[in-house]
């Protein structure tokens, strides 16, 4: 019988994006089952990286989507995403993806996203995710969440209202 207890180091963690300046970064490896079956990243995967990213970023600013689903506050959902692909990704290229929040609303949050291999740009995209009650109805974001928004915005002068 084999014994289930691990001692698992401490060094074993999740891995964390961070934010310079007002961007927020988050690195990313190809692994296989990104791929094709021609080694090239499946455009479907482009989205997965993203949304870790911005996942990340959330997290970062202390967002808690979680929380506030289980409160029966809502969550936010992308309503709305445009992309661009530039040049293909392949099996085991080390990608950062950066993103930007561009626009602030009172119920929606627009993110630039550009995933970088090296200094070679290969996919941008902006999304837009709207905060939803559980029902599906647009509902203003926490006020603490805008004010962490904002915190990390170029220019704040984008913040437009709904």
């Amino acid at each position: 019988m084999m014994d289930s207890t691990h001692n698992i180091p401490s060094d074993i963690t999740p891995h964390d994006g961070a934010f310079h300046d007002h961007n927020h970064y988050f690195a990313c490896r190809i692994y296989y089952e990104d791929t094709d079956f021609s080694g090239i990243v499946y455009h479907a995967a482009y989205l997965k990286f993203m949304e870790r990213a911005r996942s990340d970023m959330l997290h970062q600013l202390g967002i808690d989507q979680r929380a506030a689903f289980e409160a029966g506050d809502g969550a936010y959902a992308v309503v709305d995403l445009h992309i661009k692909y530039i040049a293909p990704a392949r099996f085991q290229d080390n990608l950062v993806v950066i993103s930007t929040v561009k626009k602030l609303r009172k119920a929606s949050v627009e993110i630039e996203q550009t995933i970088m291999r090296g200094d070679d740009r290969i996919t941008s995209a902006r999304v837009q995710a709207a905060f939803l009650t559980p029902a599906g109805r647009p509902r203003r974001q926490p006020d603490v969440w805008t004010k962490a928004f904002a915190a990390v915005m170029v220019d704040a002068i984008d913040t437009e209202p709904d």
